[in-house]
Parts: C-alpha cells; structure tokens; sequence
C-alpha cells in the first residue's frame, strides 16, 4: 500500500503546488491530442469523407438512372400506345377491306346467278317455244290425217 503522509502534502503547497510538472502535464496532453488527431482522428475524419462522397455520387448516380429509367417508361409507353393505336388501325382496315372483298363478292356471286337464272329462263322459254312450235305441228299433222280419214271415209260411204 501506499501511504501517503499528509504532512508532506501540506508542506511546500502540497496539491496545490504548482512547479513545472503542471505545464508538463499540459504539453504532454497537447501533443497526445496532436499525435491522436495526426494518426488516429484525420485517418478516421477522411474515411468518413470519402465514405460520405462514394455515397453522394452513388445517391447522384442512382437519382440519374432514375431519372433516365423514368424517361425511358414515358418514352416506351408512348410507344407502346402508339403501336396499339395502329394495331387497331390496321386490324380496322383489314376488317374493312374484308368486308369489302366478302360484298364484292357476293355482288358477284349474285350477280352471276342472276345471269345464269336470266339466261336458264330465255332458254327455257326458248324450248318452250319449240315444244310448242313442234306440238303445234304434230297437232295439224294429225288434225289432217284426222281429215283425211273423215273425209276418205265419208267418201266412202
């Protein structure tokens, strides 16, 4: 154990005694924070800056691609509803054009059957005609033979 005797401290100033070991004291805890601040403090204060900086421009990066990536969004939608708008377009175009070929060719088709109806029916009338003519024939052929037989046998008796 220490024993410090009380008599000695009261002697001469004691505590309060300030030599030269105080001003030691002082420049021994100034040059401590000198040496802590050149070796351990600007290392540490500079990581943090860098740190700090690496961060900024990744949040400045990051902000930018944002920005460009939301362009690109707005750029690709407008595309994109300008594509469909001319999808719809041209899916009512070939609708139309379709449809235009579907009733051009019923016309035809109608109109071809008129035809063939038109010219069915002046041929038939045409045969009809003939079958007439030749029934018209055939009824004064016989219209004479019947005469003919009448009158023979009229004469004849």
């Amino acid at each position: 154990m220490l024993y410090i005797n009380s008599s000695t401290l009261l002697a001469e100033g004691g505590l309060f005694d300030f030599d030269a070991t105080l001003p030691f004291v002082a420049l021994e805890f100034l040059l401590l924070i000198i040496v802590l601040n050149l070796i351990y403090y600007q290392p540490i204060t500079q990581v943090i800056d860098s740190r700090e900086d690496y961060i900024r421009e990744n949040l400045n990066k990051a902000s930018i691609y944002l920005d460009e990536a939301n362009e690109l969004t707005k750029n690709y939608e407008l595309e994109l509803i300008a594509a469909r708008k001319e999808a719809i377009r041209m899916v009512t175009t070939s609708q139309n054009e379709a449809q235009e070929f579907v009733n051009t060719q019923i016309y035809q088709a109608q109109k071809e059957a008129q035809e063939l109806i038109h010219s069915s029916m002046i041929q038939f009338e045409q045969e009809k005609n003939k079958a007439i003519y030749s029934l018209e024939k055939q009824v004064e052929q016989i219209s004479e033979q019947i005469k003919n037989k009448l009158i023979s046998t009229y004469i004849k008796k």
